[in-house]
């Protein structure tokens, strides 16, 4: 226990001094693995990296991440801001109600934050303050509903987390419709509430002209999440060969019915995938190195014991969890707090009987916490700079969203249904 407990201090104090997330992971794992089994832990290690890599279900999030940045060079995501602002703009604060929605709607085929608040920002947070919105305002609404989105289907964290724990990706797609929608509603009524209290602008009156050229021109944007997750959940295809579709029909709809989609263009999104899978793939590899040293090492099981010699009472642990998930959501980018706390809290959450669909869901809503948190804080980081403001001040602007981020999975946390009564209904469980 205190040589694994020295592996993750290492890994760490690594991190403190700058070395990349994936390399401070693999180099803390290797550590761990030589103790161990001297050099046959390298053997070990190699081909657990290779394995961590390959895995099958692992493929969509590659896939995903390249249809998010098909959809953001090829028009769609514009159309889908448009027609969301038709729809919804003429409420007092609509702009961050359009930016909710169109977050809401891009996230069904990215499944990414970062991808979102690129895609979505560049072209909100000008508008919002062009119509005088502060520049903390629009960070952090932004910020705010792109970590939300990825609770609703797809989802990259989803995906690592089903991958690594064996647990049904495509339940755990199911299981974060109803605590999206509800998070949705939530920012969007905060919102609204704030934009009365500061007096906030209306966009243009409603129009239904308006609104049904906007929604023919997005036809096929809002038609396409549709498709894709309805074959999934339908069973016609697994999460990876929707993610395949995804990417097909982004291509499709890009370059031959908005006709956005050009060579130049292409190659800017292909680069855009390939760097941020770049990033995701080299941590899992590491992952698997690190869990399997962990396994070895049995710190999982030493943890669940230590926390099931102060309480067995299920809520009680729950707590405990979630506090832990937030430190490390705080202190490490999502992909990274994934792949190091889903081999050490696995053990506990089979022994104390929670559902592995209920904890995928509390963990992703973990992460979205975490990518609006200092230090690390990437997607509001993200999001501070295309609104040119400062992360400190524009944290404390977005502690009512935080709120909300919270207050979800509060509910998640404590009232199963929330994520299990879909599922149930789909799957009988």
């Amino acid at each position: 226990m205190t040589e694994a407990a020295l592996v993750l201090l290492s890994m760490f104090l690594m991190i403190a001094v700058g070395l990349p997330i994936a390399v401070a992971i693999l180099g803390s794992a290797l550590i761990g693995a030589w103790a161990l089994d001297g050099n046959l832990g390298f053997l070990n290690a190699a081909l657990s990296l290779y394995d961590g890599a390959t895995s099958f279900p692992l493929i969509a999030i590659p896939l995903f991440i390249l249809a998010g940045a098909l959809m953001n060079t090829g028009g769609i995501s514009s159309r889908l801001i448009a027609f969301v602002s038709a729809l919804i703009g003429f409420v007092r604060g609509g702009l961050a109600m359009v930016t909710v929605g169109a977050s809401m709607f891009f996230a069904e085929i990215s499944g990414s934050s970062v991808a979102d608040v690129a895609a979505l920002g560049s072209v909100l947070i000008p508008a919002m303050k062009q119509k005088g919105y502060s520049p903390r305002f629009a960070a952090a609404i932004t910020s705010s509903s792109a970590s939300l989105a990825i609770i609703i289907p797809p989802s990259i964290p989803m995906i690592l987390y089903g991958a690594m724990s064996d647990t049904s990706i495509v339940k755990l797609f199911v299981a974060g419709i109803v605590p999206g929608l509800i998070g949705g509603i939530l920012l969007m009524g905060l919102s609204y509430y704030l934009a009365v209290r500061y007096d906030l602008p209306r966009e243009e009156s409603f129009n239904l002209g308006r609104l049904w050229a906007a929604a023919k021109d997005a036809v096929w944007a809002v038609v396409l999440p549709v498709i894709i997750l309805g074959g999934i959940f339908g069973g016609i295809v697994t999460a990876t060969e929707g993610a395949g579709l995804a990417v097909i029909a982004a291509l499709l709809i890009g370059g031959l019915v908005y006709r956005e989609l050009n060579l130049k263009r292409l190659y800017v999104a292909l680069v855009d995938g390939v760097l941020q899978t770049a990033t995701v793939m080299l941590l899992v590899a590491a992952s698997a190195v690190l869990g399997l040293y962990l396994t070895q090492a049995e710190l999982p099981q030493h943890l669940a014991q230590g926390i099931t010699s102060v309480t067995t009472d299920k809520l009680m642990v729950l707590m405990i969890i979630n506090v832990f998930l937030l430190f490390v959501g705080m202190v490490l980018h999502g992909a990274a707090a994934i792949i190091l706390t889903v081999p050490i809290l696995m053990p506990l959450v089979h022994q104390l009987g929670i559902n592995p669909i209920q904890f995928g869901i509390l963990l992703t809503l973990n992460i979205a916490l975490g990518q609006q948190t200092p230090p690390v804080a990437s997607v509001l980081m993200a999001s501070c700079a295309i609104a040119k403001t400062d992360i400190w001040s524009t944290t404390r602007t977005n502690l009512p969203f935080i709120g909300v981020l919270v207050t979800v999975l509060l509910l998640v946390t404590y009232v199963p249904a929330v994520s299990l009564w879909l599922v149930g209904i789909f799957y009988g469980q």
